[in-house]
């Protein structure tokens, strides 16, 4: 039987994803009030990883931990991935030891690839296209902040990046309005988000993606691997900074969110992502909870 992959969120149903955020809030619960559950002893993770992390790795290894089996972290110049071993191979060799494998790497084919040759499943732990984790965490936030997210108008401010493309995605996944706004440029995927279909509107104005919207997101404006173009960017998403004038177009009880890192002065001022509004630091504890509910859905069903 072929495995299970969620390398993006088009990879599940709705109704499944739902499922998955509601099961994250019950973890959540479970383990602020103690308890042990560990479905997954004996169980290992392999975390194959070509970029840096701080909040995917140590969520995806203490999750693993929490539940009763263990992780092996891998970066570029602990494999042979480092050395131009192919991704197939690695895929077949590694996936023959554990039992589900997160991967965090540049380009998506990349994943898609090792994907296709792993006997286990594998989990998308960022990609320059989708992070589909981070939206699971964002979305279980937002439900257990305001209730369900369904019919609500969401404004992403800024890079149209790899988490603007999964809020795409979601807001088909989870039926929400979604307005986009970036400089000229730098749109997401087009793709991508011809595939959203009508809850999707794309501006040059973040005026109008902020106005009357139940929640505002924003990333930083240079992610990994693109710091050679730092300067131009600056200079082009100046206009696109999230602050306290801007959220006041936003509905009087809007959350705003960030997947961190955060550059406090540019994407975001420290007003906001410290104020009333933010809920950055329970979004970023989410990604734990939110994981486990992914890895017991695809490890214990």
């Amino acid at each position: 039987m072929q495995p299970r992959h969620f390398l993006t969120l088009s990879d599940f149903p709705p109704a499944e994803l739902l499922r998955i955020v509601a099961r994250a809030s019950e973890l959540k619960t479970m383990h602020r009030r103690g308890d042990v559950r560990e479905p997954l002893r004996n169980r290992v993770l392999g975390m194959v990883f070509e970029k840096s992390s701080t909040r995917t790795r140590v969520s995806f290894e203490a999750a693993m931990i929490q539940m009763g089996g263990g992780a092996i972290f891998l970066a570029p110049r602990d494999t042979q991935l480092g050395r131009g071993e192919p991704i197939e191979d690695t895929a077949r060799i590694v996936s023959s030891m554990v039992h589900v494998i997160t991967v965090r790497t540049f380009e998506h084919e990349k994943i898609e690839r090792f994907a296709a040759h792993s006997r286990v499943p594998v989990i998308n732990a960022l990609t320059d296209r989708f992070h589909p984790c981070q939206l699971l965490a964002d979305i279980q936030t937002y439900v257990e902040h305001r209730g369900d997210i369904r019919g609500r108008t969401v404004a992403w401010v800024g890079d149209g990046n790899n988490m603007c493309n999964s809020y795409v995605v979601a807001a088909r996944q989870f039926d929400f309005r979604l307005r986009i706004a970036c400089p000229e440029g730098y749109a997401p995927d087009a793709g991508v988000v011809a595939a959203g279909g009508s809850n999707i509107v794309v501006t040059r104005e973040p005026e109008e993606a902020v106005a009357e919207a139940d929640l505002v997101v924003t990333d930083v404006w240079a992610s990994m691997g693109q710091e050679d173009e730092r300067q131009a960017r600056m200079s082009a998403f100046r206009p696109y900074q999230v602050n306290s004038a801007l959220l006041a177009l936003a509905r009087p009880d809007a959350l705003v969110m960030h997947c961190l890192p955060a550059h406090r002065g540019e994407e975001i001022t420290e007003d906001v992502l410290e104020g009333a509004h933010s809920v950055v630091w329970d979004e970023a504890e989410n990604r734990l909870h939110a994981q486990k509910a992914l890895l017991e859905h695809l490890l214990c069903r």
